[in-house]
């Protein structure tokens, strides 16, 4: 029996393998299809996201350096705002290699990693968690015990569902698709033009393009798309959809099974990002659940929230503005361009003695 089974190895699932089997645990993480695809969301990340991977991993995943933002309330020929910092903000990263890498550290560290492993049952006993699970070149499904289960398989998640934890407040509906055109640009640009939410166009280099955008279900996100992509004029291909959890539920544990990353939507309200934030809660779960200890779990509950709760709070601060009238969102983006001391992560740094620094001077 293992100590922790994980089902879904994504960044947040990988980090939680890899801190685990360092702290001396039996850890098997199962993927349903092949790790880092279908590719699940964008690679525009804060630098912090080095602190999280193996030394030499910047060579293999760097795509960019974005130094700032501009930010439109039309399409790319309306007045622009720019909004920038002299180091660099943010990184854009290849992010199907980031999933393997973080994967690889994982089983570096001593996890078993498997993939075409799909859970298709979840029966939470008193003393173990019983999963079973359809593996891909077998007929019959297989059994695998396990003393706790973290559940990391996404904002549509079957362990949270399997055992009935509440559902993230929100779900988004985000796209993205890319264009092949080298494109070495340090700012991504951001158009406050979808309901409740944003569209983007993010620099990859060498990579090429991605054009983006995210809404509530049901609000011709497509045809949005279609529009965005129009008006710069482009062709797309690659294209990926799927949900963006936002808010997180009430609870994420039960005795034996927690959530991490977007099946807890441990996400960023303001843009929908979830990957450091995912990380975060993984180093959380991995610093206080110990699985012969069921009351672990209520000490992780309260330790990823005293982390991130200030930042998602404030976070459904920012995002209102996105549905503030164009004429106050043009006079807010002209008084606060500029340079910022912003933290892409942080929406408390914008109180930062840094930031207000640069407002008021």
């Amino acid at each position: 029996m293992y100590d922790f089974v994980i089902v879904g190895v994504g960044p947040a699932g990988a980090r939680f393998a890899r801190r685990a089997a360092e702290s001396g645990y039996s850890v098997l993480g199962l993927e349903k299809g092949t790790i880092g695809t279908p590719l699940a969301c964008s690679g525009h990340v804060s630098t912090d996201i080095w602190d999280y991977l193996p030394d030499a991993a910047e060579d293999n995943l760097l795509q960019n350096r974005v130094y700032g933002a501009n930010f439109y309330t039309g399409g790319p020929d309306s007045e622009t705002n720019l909004f920038y910092k002299t180091d660099e903000i943010s990184n854009v990263i290849d992010r199907v290699e980031l999933d393997r890498t973080l994967a690889n550290a994982a089983r570096n560290a001593g996890a078993e990693i498997r993939e075409g492993h799909t859970v298709t049952g979840v029966d939470e006993r008193d003393d173990r968690v019983v999963l079973t699970v359809s593996v891909a070149d077998k007929n019959d499904p297989v059994e695998i015990e396990t003393r706790m289960v973290a559940g990391c398989d996404g904002p549509v998640s079957r362990v949270r569902q399997a055992v009935e934890l509440p559902e993230p407040e929100e779900k988004l509906h985000g796209v993205l698709a890319f264009t092949d055109e080298e494109d070495h640009g340090d700012h991504v640009d951001v158009h406050l033009t979808v309901p409740r939410f944003f569209a983007w166009r993010i620099p990859r280099g060498e990579a090429g393009v991605e054009y983006g955008l995210a809404a509530a279900p049901g609000a011709d996100v497509n045809d949005r798309f279609e529009v965005l992509t129009e008006q710069y004029d482009v062709e797309t291909d690659h294209f990926c959809s799927g949900a963006i959890p936002i808010g997180p539920p009430e609870t994420v544990t039960t005795d034996r099974v927690f959530l991490i990353g977007d099946a807890a939507a441990q996400t960023k309200p303001f843009t929908g990002g979830g990957i450091l934030y995912g990380m975060t809660a993984a180093d959380c779960a991995a610093r206080h659940i110990q699985p012969d200890r069921p009351d672990s779990l209520g000490i992780y509950e309260s330790a990823w929230r005293e982390t991130l709760s200030s930042e998602i709070r404030l976070g459904h601060l920012i995002r209102r503005g996105y549905s503030l009238p164009e004429p106050v969102q043009r006079l807010g983006l002209r008084a606060l361009s500029g340079e910022i001391g912003v933290h892409m992560d942080k929406p408390t740094s914008l109180f930062s003695k840094q930031h207000l620094k640069r407002v008021f001077s």
